[in-house]
């Protein structure tokens, strides 16, 4: 949302920072007992899932390897165009490696399984999923997520690197972001 309408929306709360941090914790935990050896990498989806994936990386007792991959489906609206194009791509081969895609948000599917579908073919030892929220009442095309911080209900969010039209990302909480009036 352009700075000069930002004010015209309210944001209300839906999970705060501690809870946030608390559930990374618990992902990292549990990634580094399901990953016992060797590194694992992590891919993160720009821009949304960058703040994720710092904390996430932080929680993994494991070595890990990080790489950006730029997907985009949504442009500076609120909901898919169901058109998807890559618009970064990795800097480094991920051929028999354990691949984690960091994903901030589960929605409709589109994304996520295009993405999926490129990076299979670069033939990883295992590719997995592990996404901060899942709206599963959006849910247009199935997804096999490994690891979900949460699942919220079909609102728009922003917040801990999820924007609206670049706007809002550095919140520490998500928040839902609700038209005035």
């Amino acid at each position: 949302m352009p700075s000069e309408t930002r004010s015209a929306a309210r944001l209300r709360l839906l999970i705060p920072e501690h809870e946030i941090l608390a559930r990374v914790r618990e992902l990292g935990a549990q990634i580094t007992r399901d990953y016992p050896e060797g590194p694992i990498y992590l891919i993160g989806i720009l821009k949304g899932a960058c703040f994720f994936l710092a904390d996430l990386a932080r929680a993994i007792e494991r070595p890990v390897r990080i790489d950006f991959i730029g997907i985009s489906s949504y442009g500076k609206g609120k909901s898919t165009s169901g058109e998807v194009k890559l618009t970064k791509d990795l800097d480094c081969s991920i051929e028999g490696a354990d691949v984690l895609v960091v994903e901030d948000i589960i929605d409709s599917g589109l994304t996520l399984n295009y993405l999926v579908h490129v990076l299979s073919q670069r033939k990883p030892r295992s590719l997995r999923v592990v996404a901060l929220l899942d709206k599963p009442s959006r849910r247009i095309q199935p997804v096999d997520l490994a690891y979900v911080g949460f699942q919220i209900p079909d609102h728009f969010v922003v917040g801990y690197g999820l924007d609206y039209a670049e706007e809002y990302r550095n919140l520490r909480d998500v928040c839902v972001l609700e038209e005035a009036g």
